[in-house]
C-alpha cells in the first residue's frame, strides 16, 4: 500500500491539477496575518477610551515593613480602566527607588482614593510624588 497526497476521485471528479505547496502555504499565511490584524483591531477597540489618568498622593505614614500611602487618581477617559502609577521621592538623584501599584478599577470621570503598601521607599514618612498611566 502507497501513501499517495493526490487528491481522490469522489474530491476530484474533474482530474484537476493539484495546487502547489506554495498556494497552500500562502493560504495559510494569509489566513494567520488575518488573525493578527483581527485580534489587534479587537485589541484596540477594548483598550480604547482608558485614561488618561492623575495621580496625587493624598497622605504617607511609615509602617514596619514600608510606607502606607495613600493615592488619589482620576480617570479622564470615557471608559473604566486600571493605572499602573509609579511612585517616588523627589529629593531622589537619579530617579532613585521607586514603587509600582496596579489601582482598582475606576469608573470613567470617576475619581478613587485609596491607600497601598510600597515596601521600596524604606519606612520613614517624607513627600512622595506619583506618575499614572494607562495600558
Amino acid at each position: 500500500m502507497t501513501l499517495s497526497t493526490a487528491l481522490c476521485e469522489t474530491c476530484n471528479p474533474l482530474g484537476l491539477a493539484q495546487p502547489a505547496s506554495s498556494q497552500a502555504h500562502g493560504t495559510v499565511l494569509l489566513g494567520v496575518a488575518g488573525a493578527v490584524v483581527l485580534l489587534a483591531f479587537l485589541a484596540r477597540l477594548s483598550l480604547s477610551g482608558i485614561g488618561p489618568f492623575e495621580g496625587r498622593v493624598v497622605g504617607v505614614r511609615g509602617e514596619d515593613a514600608g510606607l502606607a500611602v495613600t493615592l488619589s487618581v482620576d480617570n479622564h477617559g470615557s471608559s473604566v480602566g486600571q493605572a499602573t502609577c509609579r511612585v517616588t521621592d523627589p529629593a531622589a538623584r537619579f530617579g532613585g527607588a521607586s514603587g509600582y501599584v496596579l489601582t482598582p478599577r475606576i469608573a470613567a470621570g470617576e475619581t478613587l482614593t485609596f491607600e497601598t503598601e510600597i515596601r521600596q521607599l524604606g519606612a520613614s514618612p517624607r513627600p512622595l510624588v506619583v506618575e499614572c498611566s494607562g495600558p
